[in-house]
């Protein structure tokens, strides 16, 4: 699953996946739109139920902050598939 929020000047992408191993990984990335600003950061949850948790609670900041969900969509769409091609820019 992959979640994009936007404000004017600045975004915050989240994709929850399972790794090779069957872990959920949490990625968090965020930074300035049209720039190189920004940072990512992995965690390992203990299940999906717990990274859908943290989803919910970016959810929750990011809406409080102003932002708004631009995208909403799994791994295997386009929209994911080039979500993900992003990600990998960052060093996922």
């Amino acid at each position: 699953m992959i979640v994009r929020w936007e404000s004017d000047h600045d975004y915050v992408l989240v994709h929850v996946h399972q790794d090779m191993f069957g872990d959920w990984i949490f990625s968090r990335a965020w930074g300035q739109i049209g720039t190189q600003f920004g940072g990512l950061r992995h965690q390992v949850a203990e299940s999906h139920a717990q990274a859908l948790m943290w989803l919910d609670d970016v959810a929750h900041i990011q809406a409080s902050r102003g932002f708004r969900k631009v995208l909403e969509t799994s791994d295997e769409s386009p929209e994911g598939r080039n979500a993900v091609r992003q990600l990998s820019l960052l060093g996922v």
